[in-house]
């Protein structure tokens, strides 16, 4: 399960991602919309402004803006810089891989091999899912239900 930082974070880029581009956005206005408390908010884009996802303006018209476009910013970078691993096994895990205390044998571990398939999907998944790839699923979801018809 994705931690609340995390789950933030994706929420505060979507929201970045619907903005023109460079536009700066204050936090105060980023939190108020997202309904995240405006200090675990700052915590949470200086992250991704150290890791080159955002990058911030002072001043007046200060604020947070994508530093890439939102279609090169996706979800398996934010999962890894808030959490870590993707992988539910160590063994798996493409960063942050240790060997299990228990394998005998990882070449033919049985339990090695399905959760390296399920981190593949999970990874490629993730991967495809941007910023803009989001957003695109948000119009397309609004316009749906626009115009669905009521069931009676």
């Amino acid at each position: 399960m994705l931690s609340k930082k995390t789950k933030y974070a994706i929420n505060a880029l979507v929201y970045l991602a619907k903005g023109k581009p460079g536009e700066a956005i204050q936090i105060s206005r980023i939190a108020e919309s997202e309904n995240i408390s405006r200090k675990f908010l700052e915590a949470i884009l200086l992250v991704l402004r150290n890791a080159g996802l955002l990058a911030s303006k002072k001043g007046m018209a200060g604020g947070y803006y994508l530093q890439k476009n939102p279609e090169d910013i996706n979800i398996a970078e934010v999962v890894r810089l808030f959490e870590g691993a993707i992988a539910l096994l160590p063994c798996v895990a493409h960063k942050y891989y240790q060997r299990c205390e228990e394998c005998k044998d990882e070449a033919t571990c049985g339990i090695r091999d399905v959760f390296a398939e399920i981190r593949n999907k999970t990874v490629d998944m993730l991967k495809g899912a941007t910023l803009k790839n989001i957003v695109e699923r948000e119009h397309a979801l609004l316009s749906h239900l626009k115009t669905k018809e009521p069931i009676i």
